[in-house]
C-alpha cells in the first residue's frame, strides 16, 4: 500500500527544502561539479551519435575530450586574448565616443544641447563612467582571477568531473530510474522526459544558435574593419537566447559604432547594418527552426524571471541552475495544470453529469 498524498507531499517538500539550503550553503563548493554536469549533459548526445558510429563509450569520451581540449587551446590562445583587449579599449575610447556624439548633436542641434540641460550633462557623465567602472570591473575581474586559487582549480575539476560523467552517462541515468517511487515512475518518466525536450531544445539548441551566430557576427564585422567587431559579436550572439535583443543589442552598439569609424563612408554603415539583417534571416529561416524546433517550451519572460530570482539568491550558482529548474518548474505546472483540468474541482458536478 502506497503512502498517503499528505506524508508524499511533506517527504517532496522536505527534499526541496534540503536542495535549496544545500544550494545555499554549498553554493561555491558545487560551482565546478554543476559545471561539469552541464558540459556532461550537453555533450551526451555527441557520445551517443559516436557509439551509433562503432565506437565504445570510453573511446567516443576520449575523441570528444581531445577535441574539446583542442577547441579549448584554440580559444584561450587566440580569441580570448584579442576580446579582452577590445573589450578593455571600447570601455577607455568610450568618453571620446560620447564627446563625438555631443559635438554631432551640437552641430546639428544647438538648442538641444543647451550648457544646462540634462541631455549634455547626461552625455558628459555617462562615458566618464563607462570608463571609470568598465575598466575596473575588468582590471578587477582579471587580477582576482589571476590570484585566486579557486580559478585555477575550477579549470582543473571542472574538465575532470565532465568526462567522468560523460563516461557512466547512461549508467547514472539507469540508477536513477531503479530508485524512482515504483508507483510514480511512469509518471516521473513522463515528466522527465518532458523536462529533457525542453532543456535539449533551449540548451543545446539556443546555445548552438548562439554559438554559430556570435562567430558570424564577429567575423563579418571584423571582415569589415569595425574596430570593436569581436566585441561586437561576442554580446550579441551571447544574448541572442532572448529573441529579437540579440539582434537589437548588438546591431545597435555595432551600427554606432560604424557611425564614428565610417562616418561618411555609407556603404561600410550600410554593411554593417545588412550583417545583422542577415543574420536575423538566418536565424529565424535556418537556425532556430533546424536547432531548436518550433517549440520549446520555455518563455523568454519564464526565463529572466528564473535567472533573476535564483541570481539574486543564490548567486552565480543560481544562475547555472535557474534554466533547468525552470524548464522543471514549466514541465510540473503544465503537468498541475492538466490534473486540476481533469478533477472535480475544475468540471464540478455538472460537468460531471455531462459525461
Amino acid at each position: 500500500m502506497g503512502l498517503p498524498v499528505t506524508d508524499q507531499l511533506r517527504y517532496w517538500g522536505i527534499a526541496a527544502v534540503v536542495f535549496f539550503l544545500v544550494m545555499w550553503v554549498l553554493g561555491d563548493v558545487l560551482l565546478p561539479f554543476i559545471l561539469g554536469g552541464a558540459i556532461a549533459y550537453c555533450l551526451d548526445p555527441v557520445a551517443d551519435r559516436l557509439e551509433r558510429m562503432g565506437l565504445s563509450r570510453a573511446l567516443a569520451t576520449a575523441v570528444i575530450t581531445l577535441g574539446g581540449i583542442v577547441v579549448f587551446v584554440i580559444l584561450f590562445l587566440l580569441v580570448v586574448p584579442t576580446l579582452v583587449n577590445q573589450a578593455v579599449q571600447l570601455f577607455e575610447v568610450a568618453p571620446q565616443l560620447f564627446r563625438d556624439l555631443q559635438a554631432f548633436l551640437s552641430a546639428r542641434f544647438p538648442d538641444l544641447l543647451d550648457t544646462e540641460s540634462t541631455l549634455r550633462q547626461t552625455l558628459n557623465g555617462l562615458g566618464e563612467t563607462i570608463q571609470a567602472r568598465g575598466g575596473d570591473f575588468l582590471n578587477s575581474i582579471l587580477s582576482s582571477a589571476a590570484g585566486l586559487l579557486n580559478i585555477v582549480m575550477l579549470f582543473v575539476i571542472v574538465p575532470v568531473v565532465a568526462v567522468y560523467l560523460l563516461l557512466d552517462w547512461d549508467r547514472m541515468i539507469a540508477r536513477i530510474d531503479e530508485m524512482l517511487p515504483r508507483d510514480h515512475a511512469p509518471v516521473l518518466r513522463d515528466l522527465a522526459g518532458q523536462i529533457d525536450n525542453t532543456l535539449a531544445s533551449f540548451i543545446r539548441g539556443m546555445g548552438s544558435v548562439c554559438v554559430i551566430l556570435g562567430t558570424y557576427y564577429a567575423v563579418a564585422l571584423m571582415l569589415v574593419g569595425l574596430q570593436f567587431g569581436l566585441v561586437v559579436g561576442f554580446v550579441a550572439g551571447l544574448v541572442t537566447f532572448i529573441p529579437y535583443v540579440g539582434a537589437i543589442i548588438g546591431g545597435v552598439l555595432a551600427i554606432g559604432l560604424a557611425l564614428f569609424q565610417f562616418w561618411g563612408d555609407w556603404i561600410s554603415i550600410g554593411i554593417v547594418g545588412a550583417i545583422f539583417a542577415i543574420g536575423q534571416m538566418i536565424e529565424g529561416n535556418v537556425l532556430t527552426p533546424k536547432l531548436v524546433g518550433s517549440s520549446v517550451g520555455l518563455h523568454p519572460v519564464w526565463l529572466l524571471l528564473a535567472l533573476s530570482v535564483f541570481g539574486s539568491i543564490f548567486g552565480f550558482v543560481g544562475m547555472l541552475v535557474a534554466v533547468p529548474l525552470a524548464a522543471a518548474l514549466g514541465v510540473l505546472a503544465r503537468f498541475a495544470l492538466g490534473q486540476y483540468k481533469d478533477s472535480r474541482l475544475y468540471r464540478g458536478i455538472s460537468m460531471q453529469r455531462e459525461d
